[in-house]
């Protein structure tokens, strides 16, 4: 069990990190500095999602042509073809592609073997600093004729790391504290001593161990820890940080004493990319709260940076922008919408106001989230107004963690009436089912949706406009499979932190804005393509994502789930996963397994017999093998996973190792 779990935790750290090598070396460059094609290549495969986060970042997507399936891209890069996972994708798919440049991990040796005489393929190694990732960006950028964009996305991320530099220098010595990355607990697991994500948390101005061992990721003991002592532990995963928590083993140390284990998105702890400064931003601000939110530590003052329109053509309407500023060192983006005279409002955030001269929806990004703590809610609102130069008696705002850039404006109309819904959501950090899970508290992920017309809503309609529009964000999210973060067999019904503003609007008096009238219909509508679309661009969720992103989104990982030789099949682990994945690749079985989450959601409700399902895996697997398969192996133990997601997997894998086995026989 231990070797097991040693092997899945360093496959999966390599697959954030990109590669696995004893030392650095930039590959892209030989000895003379040239790359390894004299001009831009146009057909790339990337099989690390490091390198294929850098490659679209810095404008060179359109060149990408075959990615992993652990990839997920902006929807603005449309679908590319899956070559398959990490660690043993399909040199066939590959081939079929004729790539120009494949970019490929040490792991990736027998892809390295097939193609090396037929195209360049570069081997890419692990970084061991944030410079030796910046390093890395440049030349990636280069080698695809993105220099200059390359540049400048480097140049960012060293003006945030300086910022934080700057913002933890007066921070004494004897107050820095100890910060440990924990990757794994079964063993225990973290970054060696030469890993960058040391470097992560030396430039957060913490204090990282010394075990005297170098690697990727290490084991160390529970003493060990002990030792060392850490005041802050961090991990990523959604369910990590409870985890670590109730560990006996590590009862002693200070973090967990004092319940400081924090928990960041995987690709932002995992990865030396393009999110580099404002992961370190957020670990500092974490281990740093107070200090980030006195005054007197500031870089910079308050201000106002940018604006730009957003059009939205209402006659009460004076103007509305997305206002840039820096509000406590960070940047901050928050829609404003100014009106010619002042307007009663409707938010769920604060009630019915009258004389409201502006509403919006304020943007505070991770590093900022501390200051919702120690300043609540209405020293933030002053906070934002007094940066806004907007009157705070005169403002409404509603707050969010969804980022300002993904902002979507929606128009309906119907003869007269027109509908605008200014929509933003982010459904990845907090997303829950209601009247599931339970109510804690925590940051913001947010569907916060503004709604005007072109008519005069009276308080009745305005009342019933957050209904019918709660219920088409539901719609929405139902429709989209968004499963709830704490409950990830279950569909979300929100974020729990989502806000609606209504403006009563001048126009023809309205009383009605329920789902059997007119004006009920275009907010529903309006909200419901808001809602998807604003998803799509913060989070990359799309109703025609792939079926390993709706594996993931419920926590299912084939390599954590199965034994390391499993029963009664011809190939190990890791050959068995791939074979699954290209299964997995194919119209048929994706469809067979789309079908088995949405049976097992109606299942759980009551609403189907999952009896009937069992015929439909077995002739699956059938297929798969080219033979009834027979005896059935069950893989997975009872409530491991819902009856009808087993049954589901357990189809594939008994359907590979079947069909293995019959070619060995």
């Amino acid at each position: 069990m231990r070797n097991r779990s040693v092997v899945i935790i360093v496959v999966l750290v390599l697959l954030w990190a990109g590669a696995t090598a004893p030392a650095w070396a930039d590959p892209l460059r030989d000895a003379q500095g040239k790359f390894p094609v004299d001009h831009p290549p146009q057909r790339v495969v990337s099989l690390v999602p490091a390198a294929t986060e850098m490659l679209v970042a810095v404008g060179a997507g359109d060149a990408l042509i075959g990615v992993t399936s652990h990839d997920i891209l902006p929807v603005s890069q449309g679908k590319k073809e899956v070559v398959g996972g990490f660690a043993l994708p399909s040199l066939e798919r590959i081939e079929a592609l004729h790539p120009d440049l494949i970019l490929v991990s040490n792991l990736h040796g027998k892809v390295k073997k097939r193609f090396q005489d037929q195209c360049a393929v570069v081997e890419l190694v692990p970084v061991h600093s944030v410079e030796q990732a910046l390093e890395r960006l440049n030349d990636l950028g280069t080698l695809l004729g993105r220099g200059k964009e390359a540049n400048a996305l480097a140049a960012g991320i060293r003006e945030e790391l300086a910022l934080i530099r700057a913002k933890v220098e007066p921070i004494p010595t004897g107050k820095r504290q100890r910060v440990m990355r924990l990757m794994g607990q079964t063993p225990l697991m973290t970054p060696g001593d030469d890993s960058f994500q040391n470097d992560f948390i030396r430039i957060a101005g913490g204090i990282p161990p010394h075990f005297g061992k170098n690697g990727e990721a290490i084991v160390v003991s529970p003493a060990e820890i002990i030792r060392f002592n850490p005041q802050v532990i961090y991990v990523c995963g959604d369910s990590a940080a409870e985890a670590v928590l109730a560990n006996p083993a590590l009862q002693k140390v200070d973090a967990v004493k004092h319940k400081r284990v924090f928990s960041f998105p995987c690709d932002f702890t995992c990865r030396a990319g393009i999110n580099m400064g404002g992961f370190v931003s957020w670990l500092a601000a974490r281990v740093y709260e107070q200090e980030f939110s006195d005054p007197s530590h500031q870089a910079y003052p308050d201000q106002m940076l940018d604006t730009r329109p957003v059009a939205l053509p209402l006659p009460y309407v004076r103007q509305a922008l997305v206002q840039k500023s820096r509000v406590r060192d960070f940047i901050n983006k928050t829609l404003v919408v100014d009106f010619t005279k002042p307007q009663r409002i409707l938010s769920t955030l604060e009630g019915m106001r009258e004389g409201v001269m502006s509403v919006g929806n304020h943007y505070y990004p991770p590093p900022s989230w501390g200051l919702g703590h120690t300043s609540g809610l209405d020293g933030l609102r002053q906070m934002v107004t007094a940066t806004l130069v907007r009157p705070a008696a005169l403002t409404s705002l509603l707050f969010t963690g969804a980022d300002m850039d993904h902002l979507v404006v929606v128009e309906k109309s119907f003869r007269g009436l027109t509908v605008y819904a200014l929509v933003t959501a982010g459904v990845k950090t907090n997303a829950m089912r209601m009247a599931k899970d339970s109510g804690n508290f925590y940051e913001p992920g947010t569907i916060n949706i503004l709604l005007l017309t072109n008519t005069r809503l009276s308080e009745q309609a305005m009342s019933r406009a957050i209904i019918t529009a709660t219920e088409a964000k539901s719609a929405a999210l139902t429709d989209l499979d968004i499963r709830s973060t704490y409950s990830p067999n279950y569909a979300a019904t929100g974020t729990g932190t989502d806000n609606l503003l209504v403006v009563q609007g001048e126009g023809p008096g309205i009383d009605g804005a329920g789902g059997h009238t007119k004006m009920g219909e275009l907010i529903a509508a309006a909200v419901y393509d808001g809602v998807r679309q604003a998803i799509a661009g913060q989070n990359r969720i799309t109703a025609g994502r792939s079926i390993f992103a709706r594996l993931e989104e419920r926590r299912i990982n084939l390599a954590s789930l199965l034994p390391a030789e499993p029963e009664e099949c011809s190939m190990n682990r890791q050959h068995l996963v791939a074979a699954v994945e290209d299964a997995l690749m194919q119209p048929e079985y994706a469809g067979f397994m789309a079908g088995s989450l949405a049976m097992s959601d109606a299942a759980q409700a009551g609403l189907a017999d999952p009896r009937g399902h069992e015929s439909w895996a077995k002739a699956v697997a059938a297929r798969l093998a080219g033979r009834a398969v027979e005896p059935w192996q069950e893989r997975f133990p009872e409530g491991q996973l819902p009856p009808l997601v087993a049954k589901a997997l357990e189809a594939l894998v008994n359907g590979v190792c079947a069909r293995e086995k019959g070619s060995v026989d």
